[in-house]
């Protein structure tokens, strides 16, 4: 009945466990230091035929080493002695105590790409290869090292843009969203093992578990996943970001408030109406999290082609847009075109701000205060003079805040991740109906399996033998 195989990544760990890669493992170009990495069986070797070390390797301590350029031969044929080309520092791992499970080597020499390179070729000609983008990670991953989860929050934690990110990335890595899916796993793993044997060792007076415990076993892993599933809307915003669209008529300081963010000058501003007539972009941190501003053209009707262009893209950019910020012009009443702007934007997350508060006005006029304005969160600027600048930033904190809880660990912050969840879920959906309505425990286990390997997909691979193992130990067959 168990359809759960063998682990499939065996074979390919066997196979990647008698090769040994080489790589340059800092960014590309010139700098203070250069690291070349190398991971294998022959990693020891293979490093040792490469520079001289003052004393052989011993696991996590750094040695000084040099590198010497190849010997050339002599105009009349004789060997040359090699002269030496850097020093260097070399640091070795025994697996598997390393990140990739296996020895790994590092030879910390300066980020010239000339020496780095004659490494690398060094390394290839003792019979490395050159690993593929990612394999020092993913043979971290085969090794058991880490689970998948964790393997791309290394790559989250390369690219993270903010120091929050960063921080999200590094519980990822330490298995926050492991550990969190983890007590569903065993308690799923554990009603498996109890149907199985109810099948399988009916013999052995073994009980079959009644329908009415499913259920209950069912409704106890629920409610941690269906949390965790809700975390992804705070998870994806924190992990791609969201983009905020600064929008209004003509020559009401949106360019102006754009520089004002940023706190530098980034958009043109005059005092012609219609200046900007493309999409421009910029980037910065608002509690950490990633918002890409975009100022946009003034939405108005123009028989300009090249405006017209610009304003179909503001269009474009405002219904993609994550957060929007309607700019308008103090103490002057909401056009009609502004009032539908802002009808449009019903549901959505908008804050109205009133600009040009330095010209003096110090009350809006009557007919701007209605129910419709009293929806969005308001806030009166002035671009030229800073004033309520702080408290838009405050305004703009709240809303990006307001996607979720900031201190809440093990998000989801895929995709992958929120749909293995989903599958998960809804394997368990089927089971729970299936157990409801007496259908045989062979069907409701083909359901339990479905939602393990959604699961499974988070954490790593069930194999037949944990199953086996969960049996084994939980009751005292073949006594």
């Amino acid at each position: 009945m168990n359809p759960i195989q063998p682990h499939p990544q065996v074979a390919e760990v066997e196979m990647l466990a008698q090769e040994t890669i080489v790589a340059v493992s800092t960014p590309p170009g010139r700098g203070g230091i250069g690291i070349v990495r190398i991971s294998g069986p022959h990693a020891v070797e293979t490093a040792a035929a490469m520079v001289r070390l003052r004393h052989g390797f011993e696991h996590g301590r750094a040695r000084f080493g040099e590198i010497y350029a190849v010997a050339e031969t002599g105009a009349g044929g004789e060997a040359q002695e090699p002269a030496k080309l850097d020093e260097c520092v070399v640091t070795f791992f025994a697996g598997p105590r390393s990140y990739t499970g296996e020895d790994l080597v590092e030879i910390a020499a300066h980020g010239s790409p000339v020496v780095l390179e004659l490494l690398v070729r060094m390394a290839l000609k003792q019979g490395a290869r050159l690993a593929r983008p990612g394999e020092f990670t993913e043979r971290a991953f085969l090794s058991g090292r880490m689970d998948l989860t964790q393997a791309e929050a290394v790559r989250d934690l390369i690219e993270a843009q903010t120091l929050y990110q960063a921080r999200v990335a590094a519980e990822q890595m330490g298995g926050a969203l492991s550990r969190r899916v983890q007590p569903a796993k065993e308690a799923l793993v554990e009603l498996i093992a109890l149907l199985e044997a109810g099948i399988d060792f009916a013999e052995d007076d073994v009980d079959v578990t009644p329908n009415a415990e499913i259920v209950t076993r069912i409704d106890t892993i629920r409610p941690e996943l269906e949390k965790l599933a809700g975390s992804f809307e705070r998870g994806r915003l924190v992990h791609s970001g969201l983009t905020l669209a600064i929008v209004g008529r003509p020559n009401v300081g949106k360019s102006s408030l754009f520089n004002r963010l940023l706190d530098k000058e980034r958009a043109i501003v005059t005092a012609i109406p219609g200046t900007t007539r493309d999409l421009v972009t910029e980037r910065l941190a608002v509690g950490g999290i990633p918002v890409e501003l975009v100022d946009t053209a003034g939405l108005r009707e123009s028989a300009d082609e090249v405006e017209t262009i610009g304003i179909e893209k503001s269009r474009e950019a405002l219904a993609d847009a994550n957060l929007v910020m309607v700019v308008t012009e103090a103490g002057i009443p909401l056009s009609r075109e502004e009032r539908g702007l802002l009808e449009s934007l019903a549901g959505r997350r908008v804050v109205l701000v009133r600009n040009k508060c330095d010209l003096g006005v110090k009350a809006e006029p009557a007919e701007y205060v209605t129910e419709l304005v009293t929806e969005v969160r308001t806030v009166r600027t002035s671009a030229i003079t800073g004033e309520g600048i702080d408290a838009l930033r405050a305004v703009l904190l709240e809303m990006v805040r307001g996607a979720g809880d900031g201190s809440e660990t093990g998000m989801l912050t895929t995709l992958r991740h929120h749909e293995a969840v989903k599958g998960a879920l809804a394997g368990l959906t089927k089971a729970r109906e299936a157990a409801q309505s007496g259908i045989p425990h062979e069907m409701v286990l083909l359901d339990l399996y479905e939602a393990l390997r959604e699961l499974d997909s988070l954490t790593g691979e069930t194999t037949a033998d944990d199953i086996l193992n969960r049996i084994f130990s939980s009751f005292c067959i073949g006594k």
